[in-house]
């Protein structure tokens, strides 16, 4: 960049031999040297340089021009390429870097942090918002540098000028005075874009949001006839980044034209002023038009400059939504002086167990003991809290008071990964990947074979239709598994989780979209799992649980009962209601 700009200024000096010798045979009069600015060596140089351009011969010196004209634009043009191309690298490498960030941090927030927006917002600013910030380093940073090395350059062009051809200091002083006039409104301006660019960059969360709720729901769309209702939707949002990002423009591009009108007004001034002089014979025709093009010269960095302001203040609303995910806290943090947790040997204990989502109370001292190998039925009616219970077993959540402990030791002292290796996991929400059918069975056991992933999903009862797909074990199988059945889908997720091996399973609906056969099945083989493992079943079909080893009733965010499905038949009103209620519909 400072490369480009010294070129340029040299560019402009060449103005005054050009005028001088070419256009006219007068040559270039030997301009005031004598400055305590300027040093004895520097005064000789000019001087010995002007006299040797004068004694050229006029036609030779028009071929030496044209050449080293067309020499310094090149060389000016590489300069040019190869500091647009090194921002660029910049830029991108920034953008790189912020995502992988963002992305990295994401994956280390809890689960409450994914309940606080939508999936829309979340992925806006990892795509729109870096892009901003993007821009900004790739033009804005690009700009500050390259503009200020080129209005240092004009400047002392014009200074130059000034001092060696004796031109008024009232000249300058226009300008100085001119100067806050531009600077004003450009800040005022930025200010104001800010706040336009943090709304439009919300908007354009809406907008993702809108588009991933109606692709991922687009069966319930169109069952229920809502293409106009959607397409509604979208419009209005799409409306509304319309309308915001007019307001952007229109005032990014009113700052070009201010400072345009005060420089070009500020220029005609000077050239009425040194017009005169020059017709006076007290000025070189050359020196007023290499001043007047040096000053005029000033438009387009400064011009540049206002507009790096927009953008800056564009930058800074996007940085401000990128960084309250990156400063956010994790709320689930690993001890320094966390130990392996190498496997369950007696028990897993809640005590006094209390939490909360913000104001909302979910659960309430939870006193419960889960034996090695025991199945533990988590029941109750919906918001009770039975999906949070078990997610406290993983870390996902911590409680707020009281503790879980396995084998006596609370588990906030193991590793997460230790803790979470040794837990298999089926959501009530089936989670797949549009990846092949293998490597979704594997997906928590990479480094399982092809054997070991046949012989999980023929005990999960997955074998044989996988066998009827296009390429078996290799068809893919679409997202979020959208060319599998809900029973297909449920059985790949069981299947995950038995290859896994852990001797802890989380089961949370884990039957509710089987049928009789495939339930039949599936519960045969989780008896199979269960030597040496503990299993947390949640299921609102009771029938699926009645030979669990403990039943547990929660109630109001709190364990109203437990024991066995024969004793809580006979002795708590509410399950017995719960268990015959399914038999009645």
């Amino acid at each position: 960049m400072l490369g480009a700009s010294l070129l340029g200024g040299v560019s402009m000096g060449a103005i005054i031999p050009m005028v001088q010798n070419i256009l006219s045979p007068q040559g270039i009069t030997i301009p005031n040297t004598d400055s305590p600015f300027i040093s004895e060596g520097v005064t000789s140089f000019i001087v010995n340089l002007i006299n040797k351009i004068n004694s050229i011969d006029r036609k030779r010196f028009l071929n030496w021009f044209c050449l080293w004209m067309v020499v310094l634009f090149f060389l000016k043009s590489v300069f040019e390429c190869g500091s647009t191309l090194l921002m660029n690298s910049v830029s991108l490498k920034v953008n790189r870097d912020i995502k992988n960030k963002l992305y990295e941090k994401i994956l280390s927030l809890s689960l409450g942090f994914y309940g606080q927006g939508s999936s829309g917002e979340l992925v806006s600013r990892i795509t729109y918002d870096t892009s901003v910030i993007q821009n900004s380093i790739s033009e804005g940073l690009k700009d500050i540098v390259r503009q200020s090395f080129e209005v240092l350059v004009c400047l002392t062009v014009v200074f130059g000028i000034r001092k060696l051809f004796n031109i008024s200091w009232s000249t300058i002083g226009l300008g100085v005075i001119l100067l806050p006039t531009v600077i004003y409104p450009v800040i005022r301006i930025g200010r104001r874009l800010r706040k336009i660019s943090r709304q439009s960059q919300e908007n354009m969360g809406d907008i993702n949001t809108t588009l991933f709720e109606t692709v991922s729901g687009i069966s319930v769309v169109k069952a229920f006839c809502l293409e106009p209702n959607r397409w509604q939707k979208f419009k209005e949002h799409n409306q509304k980044c319309y309308k915001l990002a007019m307001k952007i423009c229109t005032r990014d591009v009113s700052i070009g034209p201010l400072t345009e009108l005060v420089l070009v007004s500020c220029g005609s001034v000077i050239l009425w002023m040194l017009g005169k002089e020059v017709v006076d014979g007290n000025l070189d025709s050359g020196a007023l038009i290499a001043f007047l093009a040096a000053f005029l010269a000033l438009g387009k960095p400064v011009k540049k400059l206002g507009r790096v302001n927009a953008i800056i203040q564009k930058a800074l609303a996007a940085g401000k939504r990128i960084f309250d995910i990156l400063d956010r806290p994790c709320e689930i943090v690993e001890r320094p002086d966390a130990v392996i947790f190498e496997d369950m040997q007696t028990d897993i204990v809640f005590k006094d167990v209390q939490f909360k989502y913000e104001t909302e109370v979910i659960l309430k001292n939870i006193n419960l003991r889960a034996a090695q190998g025991q199945i533990i039925a988590i029941v109750g009616t919906s918001g009770a809290g039975k999906t949070t219970l078990v997610n406290l077993i993983p870390r996902f959540y911590d409680p707020i008071a009281g503790s879980v402990e396995i084998d006596g030791r609370d588990i906030r002292e193991f590793t997460l990964k230790s803790l979470r290796d040794k837990i298999g996991l089926v959501t009530q929400e089936t989670i797949l990947f549009n990846d092949t059918v293998a490597a979704n069975i594997g997906f928590g056991s990479l480094d399982a074979g092809q054997g070991k992933i046949e012989e999980a999903a023929c005990l999960a009862n997955c074998h044989d239709f996988i066998q009827k797909m296009p390429l078996k074990y290799k068809t893919v199988i679409g997202e979020r598994g959208f060319r599998l059945s809900g029973g297909q889908r449920q059985r790949l997720a069981i299947a995950r989780a038995i290859l896994k091996n852990p001797p802890i399973l989380i089961l949370d609906e884990a039957t509710s979209q089987l049928d009789s056969e495939s339930e039949n099945l599936v519960r045969e083989a989780i008896e199979k799992l269960m030597n040496n493992r503990t299993v947390f079943v949640i299921a609102h079909r009771l029938s699926t649980i009645r030979h669990a080893d403990n039943i547990v009733l929660l109630d109001h965010s709190r364990i109203k009962n437990t024991g066995r499905h024969e004793e809580l038949i006979d002795k708590d009103p509410l399950y017995k209601k719960l268990y015959e209620s399914q038999f009645t519909i």
